[in-house]
């Protein structure tokens, strides 16, 4: 009995030298990712990697379900399928050896390969995981080697792979210092050397301070917010969404870090010339602003991936005046620093009633650095993920027929006018509120279209239109309300809206993919 707990306290401790094995890997690489290759780091390429490879199902559900935390889901999961592993890579290397190392090789040329094939990977960029994996072997085998040692000290049976000498060299106590001396040393090393890698790849050339540092000039004209834009109604969407809490949904897990000094836009494809823009190129166009609604096709019935803001920027259509578009070419593949790409129709971009633009600010200050920091676009009437490309580099005048986005092979539709909608949002699903008279409110946007009116309509009664803020533009949306003289109980509320053109919201039910939800709104509110 003493036998086998002190052989299953051997394979704990060798599953810690795995760890330390794995942790040293990462620690390394980190610490010459910061030196020669800053977009090398293991955990974060595979991270890319996965969020590349989940069927779009699986996406869904995280966004629905975790919001813009889904990343660091992601990357605690990924951490402790580190842990697990490299625990699993330690308990081979004593029992099986070299399986143990064989395995952490194994998982170097795994990251090595997702790192060299990331988009815009640079010369150097294999060299991180290379080094972190030679680092962490030598170390599992160090650790491994004086676990073994130890266990040939203590057990009578003799340790495979230990010879005769080795058990008798010394005394079991050294042999166990030995180990713990070693898996002391490692361990905090690599805690000390990664923490300290990581937190200094993102700090140096900090993008706030850059962003802290910037001044943009004025707008050569500015939005007219007409009296009663805005409801004064507790629990209301404001008019502005504010930065802090403006949806999030990127394939970024780290957000890149851009200098205004040194960001280009490249125009070419289709084009009678290649261009070659910089940020001051940009801003020296001048600068104008527009309130604009952006939409996710994430986003679920009554969900709250929509939100508005004032945006400062320059019509696409003129930046791509610059390059001139050849006839035959009817999409845009934009593409950004971290190798995303989105499919936008051309004649979004180009059209002269239509305000697609590239925004350098949002709500008065410079672009914030998880929207897109320093350049990013904004398309009216057409889902995010067609459209909004942040943290822009390349904009490739195609066709649809020759090029397709990141999402479009993984179910999307390559083309995604918003279906307009409308939501509620107080009371909120779940508040119990008090009988007599409340307040019902909610926004509604269309997109390029704009909203005629809003209905609501209470358990199974009549649809009745309610009162509509003052519409700044068609691009942005509006709030809505209608008094209500709340009777105790349980009730349904229901909501809809009809667009400038007349048309009704879509009452049929359909999921997110491969074009964006539809449906009405129906939420239950218990009246006490």
């Amino acid at each position: 009995m003493a036998k086998r707990r002190s052989g299953k306290r051997f394979i704990a401790w060798a599953a810690l030298s795995g760890v330390i094995g794995g942790a040293v890997f990462l620690a390394v690489a980190e610490l010459f990712a910061l030196l020669f290759a800053r977009a090398a780091s293991p955990i974060l390429a595979v991270g890319g990697f996965v969020i590349d490879i989940v069927p779009q199902p699986f996406k869904e559900f995280a966004i629905a379900t975790f919001g813009e935390y889904d990343k660091l889901v992601l990357l605690g999961s990924l951490g402790l399928a580190v842990v697990i592993a490299s625990a699993i890579a330690g308990i081979l290397q004593l029992i099986k050896p070299p399986l143990g190392v064989v395995a952490l090789i194994i998982a170097g040329v795994l990251s090595t390969a997702a790192i060299v094939t990331r988009a815009g990977a640079p010369a150097l960029a294999f060299l991180p995981p290379v080094l972190g994996t030679i680092a962490g072997s030598i170390v599992l085998l160090l650790l491994v080697k004086r676990l073994r040692a130890w266990r040939a000290a203590v057990l009578p049976e003799r340790a495979e792979g230990v010879s005769a000498d080795a058990e008798t060299a010394a005394p079991k106590g050294i042999d166990r210092r030995r180990f713990f001396m070693v898996a002391a040393i490692s361990g905090a090393s690599a805690v000390v050397v990664g923490v300290a890698s990581r937190a200094v790849s993102m700090t140096v050339g900090s993008v706030e301070a850059i962003r802290d540092s910037l001044k943009l000039p004025s707008a050569k004209s500015k939005v007219t917010i007409p009296e009663g834009a805005e409801l004064d109604i507790k629990g209301l969407s404001k008019l502005f969404t504010p930065n802090k809490d403006f949806y999030r949904v990127d394939t970024a897990l780290t957000v890149p870090t851009i200098d205004p000094a040194t960001w280009r836009l490249t125009i070419d494809g289709m084009v009678d010339q290649k261009v070659e823009m910089s940020f001051q190129d940009l801003l020296d166009m001048g600068l104008d602003e527009y309130s604009i609604t952006l939409t996710c096709v994430s986003n679920e019935v009554g969900g709250e991936l929509a939100g508005n803001a004032m945006w400062l920027g320059v019509p696409l259509r003129d930046v791509l005046k610059k390059a001139g578009v050849k006839s035959g070419a009817d999409m845009v593949l934009s593409k950004s620093v971290d190798g995303y790409t989105a499919s936008t129709p051309l004649s979004a971009l180009t059209d002269d009633n239509l305000d697609a633009i590239l925004a350098v600010a949002m709500n008065g200050e410079p672009l914030p650095a998880e929207h897109g920091f320093p350049v990013r676009m904004v398309v009216p009437g057409l889902y995010g993920y067609v459209s909004a490309t942040k943290w822009l580099t390349e904009l490739k005048v195609t066709t649809f027929a020759k090029d397709e986005a990141y999402w479009t092979p993984r179910g999307y539709s390559a083309e995604a006018p918003i279906k307009f909608s409308s939501r509620l949002d107080t009371p909120s699903i779940g508040e119990a509120v008090p009988a007599g008279k409340i307040p019902i409110a909610g926004v509604a946007w269309a997109q390029s279209v704009g909203i005629e009116r809003v209905e609501v309509k209470i358990d199974e009664g009549e649809w009745t239109a309610v009162t509509m803020s003052t519409p700044i533009n068609d691009d942005t949306w509006v709030q809505w309300f209608m008094e209500w003289d709340a009777t105790p109980g349980t009730h349904y509320v229901a909501v809809r809206a009809v667009n400038k053109n007349g048309d009704l919201q879509i009452e049929e039910r359909a999921p997110i993919a491969p074009d964006g939800s539809s449906g009405w709104q129906r939420s239950l509110i218990r009246v006490t």
